[in-house]
């Protein structure tokens, strides 16, 4: 039944897909200006490896202003709209402890982000070749100050590089934070905090290198060199970015990088006690339901702010969140009427997570009609994977991190590189090895196929390296609470006190 239904949901969505194909082909040319007006060149021309003084003068008040909100908007994601999500899903007894652990996920990240986490992932390894992690050389934030500045996507123009630190930051901030959710209910506080030090340090970091590192479209060299593939073998940028990996906003360095961890965390961590044989019911879908609008709303800043520049491709990413959001909250409520007779709120929240999930490395580069068949198309695959494959296959993802999160974040990732083709009314990608940048020849077949790898590349180093940093913290640590301490709730065993005293 549940195959049939998958089935025709997505027979749907490919015909939705290709009805919007005459529409996409007409909106290629009014994206056109968008993507032109974004590298449009500053006033005397634009200007080639500029100096700190000319940047200065290429930084704009509204794009400075809209970035620092968008990182507000980005921490309001974790604390509080994470932790009320995923605390309402948990049993009474483990509430406070959710809340304690995302809560304090994001401190020690933010003070691991600034001591060497942002040289890590955003300065170069001093190679001339694509690489897997930057340096060390902004360690402490070390020569970083109110006078430096940060490149974004367009020619010429530049951010106060203490923005693009904050910004940043909180990216590092969730990520971890949404890996507990696999394992929820069933973790001590202390050895879950060092494994995020060394998760951030050892996989986080070197994806997010990977992924959105390089010179600056002012300053990457002329001549490129590449192998017979045609992959790109000398450039100051992330191995993954000089593939030619499209993630706009973290399909690969937030969500497939957090959803295998958490598998991988959940099934050697173990089941709950009474899995399977005790009702685990959510105690309050009043708080999921306000934690996963309040995520809704900061997605905002997390996708359109990844444009890193206040214009006309930041509207784009913006109504793509909306609107891809939107379908797969319906798709899953559709998806459950079928199924059960009945759609359910938390069903319609988990749904609208999954398409924010799904629309994150698309969120920049598709159009608006497709942005809403993306949506349509992830419920029913995550609905396959959470309520069939995890009973199928009995490990106990506590709160479908891996099901929402990985597989959204796997359909996204693939579906990037069909919507981000102009002919469907995509962005493309540019070429900024031309200066000033240009659009460049857009091939989908292959496009695809360079993100199935970013994928499979993502999925390897973190569920690799998640497997290594777990065993080794259990049993240095211990991650896994006594059973009584379990029976009794996270609360009292670990932090003492409870969520509510009634």
């Amino acid at each position: 039944m549940i195959r049939k239904l998958i089935g025709g949901a997505s027979a749907l969505g490919a015909s939705l897909f290709a009805t919007t194909t005459a529409w996409a082909q007409e909106a290629a040319a009014a994206v056109a200006p968008v993507a032109a007006a974004a590298v449009a060149p500053v006033a005397d021309g634009p200007i080639k490896a500029p100096t700190v003084e000319q940047m200065a003068g290429m930084v704009d008040k509204g794009d400075t202003a809209w970035m620092l909100l968008c990182t507000v908007l980005v921490l309001l994601m974790s604390v509080p709209a994470l932790a009320l999500f995923y605390g309402g899903l948990v049993r009474t007894k483990n509430m406070l402890s959710v809340l304690m652990q995302v809560f304090m996920i994001v401190s020690v990240a933010a003070l691991v982000w600034v001591c060497w986490g942002y040289s890590m992932a955003f300065t170069s390894a001093g190679s001339p070749f694509p690489t897997l992690f930057g340096g060390l050389s902004k360690a402490f934030l070390v020569g970083v100050s109110g006078s430096t500045y940060a490149a974004t996507w367009s020619n010429n123009v530049y951010l106060p590089e203490f923005v693009y630190v904050c910004f940043q930051m909180t990216f590092a901030c969730i990520t971890p934070a949404l890996i507990v959710g696999a394992f929820a209910e069933r973790i001590k506080f202390t050895p879950l905090i060092v494994f995020v030090v060394a998760w951030l340090t050892v996989v986080y970091f070197p994806i997010a290198h990977m992924v959105w590192y390089f010179a600056g479209p002012d300053f990457l060299a002329d001549t490129v060199v590449k192998d017979a593939a045609g992959s790109i073998l000398s450039q100051d940028a992330g191995y993954l970015y000089a593939m030619g990996a499209l993630d706009f906003a973290g399909g690969t360095v937030v969500h497939i990088n957090a959803g295998i961890a958490g598998l991988v965390g959940c099934i050697m961590i173990g089941k709950r006690v009474g899995y399977g044989k005790e009702a685990t019911p959510p105690h309050s879908l009043t708080m999921t339901m306000i934690g996963a609008s309040l995520l809704w709303v900061g997605w905002f800043g997390f996708n359109a702010g990844s444009n890193l520049e206040a214009n006309g491709v930041t509207a784009v990413a913006f109504i793509n969140t909306f609107v891809a959001t939107a379908a797969a909250a319906v798709s899953w409520a559709i998806v459950e009427q079928f199924h059960h007779g009945k759609p359910s709120m938390l069903g319609a929240a988990t749904g609208a997570v999954a398409g924010l999930v799904a629309i994150t490395p698309a969120s920049g580069f598709a159009a608006p009609m497709t942005s809403i068949v993306l949506g349509f198309v992830v419920s029913p695959m995550c609905y396959l994977f959470v309520s069939y494959v995890k009973n199928k296959l009995k490990y106990d993802d506590t709160l479908d991190v891996f099901g929402v999160h990985c597989i959204g974040g796997i359909v996204g990732a693939i579906g990037t590189g069909i919507v981000a083709d102009p002919a469907l009314g995509g962005q493309g990608w540019f070429d900024y090895t031309v200066f000033p940048m240009v659009a460049g020849t857009y091939d989908m077949g292959g496009q695809v196929i360079t993100q199935i790898k970013a994928v499979l590349i993502t999925l390897v180093w973190s569920g690799v390296g998640s497997a290594i940093l777990f065993f080794v913290i259990d049993k240095i640590f211990g991650l896994r609470p006594t059973e009584e301490a379990e029976r009794e709730g996270l609360d009292i065993s670990e932090h003492g006190e409870r969520a509510y005293n009634y």
